[in-house]
């Protein structure tokens, strides 16, 4: 795998100019995956504007002056994804990472005072003892007791990362689509339908207008109404 990323070839997803420059800074292996992240680079030096270039970028990272999800985080190349929280004590600002309507990363800020992480459940495994191990979509690990389901939602503190709540993955809870071309829309699950192949599941959200999407694209963000505060965009 090739340790450079060319511009002209970066994820759809980063808000980049293309043909500036010839390359990129690539995101390292970390709690998310290359295919649904963003260089914490571009975070610090394009969207948040506290940088001019990566020099300065990697000096903001080494003096602490950035958290992700409540840890300070001095890779300029440290992978960022959907609803990370990245907080700049310097400024005393907090921001959420989420997705615009076509699919790209951009900075909700959030009001001041406590703030929560949203997490999907990709995986669970049964441990000794009866203890389930959760691993949520950005790394995490959590052992828990008691009922959960993959692609059910689990809210958790920050920086503590302690469980407050979870986020049934059902018809009629609220859910957002974080990919394909209804990326960033929110609306009610109507139905889920089970494709009896190897293509993912189906759903029909309800939103402004229904739309269809598969399984992979849905995050749970709460019941009658968001469970998290998602901010204003900056």
């Amino acid at each position: 795998m090739s340790r450079h990323q060319k511009r002209i070839s970066s994820p759809r997803s980063w808000p980049i100019p293309r043909k500036t420059q010839k390359w990129a800074a690539k995101t390292r292996p970390g709690p998310h995956s290359a295919e649904v992240s963003i260089p914490l680079l571009f975070v610090v030096r394009d969207f948040l504007k506290l940088a001019d270039n990566v020099r300065e970028t990697k000096r903001v990272l080494h003096e602490g002056g950035v958290l992700v999800d409540g840890t300070v985080r001095k890779d300029h190349r440290f992978p960022v994804g959907i609803f990370d929280v990245i907080s700049v004590p310097s400024l005393n600002k907090q921001y959420r990472v989420l997705q615009d309507a076509k699919g790209r990363f951009n900075l909700h800020e959030l009001e001041s005072g406590e703030v929560r992480k949203l997490n999907r459940i990709e995986n669970k495994t049964t441990l000794n003892g009866g203890k389930i191990q959760l691993n949520l979509n950005d790394g995490t690990n959590k052992v828990v007791e008691g009922e959960y389901q993959t692609r059910d939602s689990i809210i958790l503190s920050i920086p503590g990362k302690e469980i407050e709540d979870r986020i049934e993955f059902k018809e009629g809870n609220l859910a957002m689509a974080v990919g394909g071309s209804h990326s960033g829309e929110i609306g009610i699950i109507k139905e889920i339908t089970t494709v009896r192949s190897s293509r993912p599941n189906r759903i029909i959200i309800s939103g402004k207008v229904d739309f269809e999407t598969t399984v992979n694209h849905v995050f749970m963000i709460g019941r009658e109404k968001p469970a998290i505060k998602m901010g204003a965009e900056i």
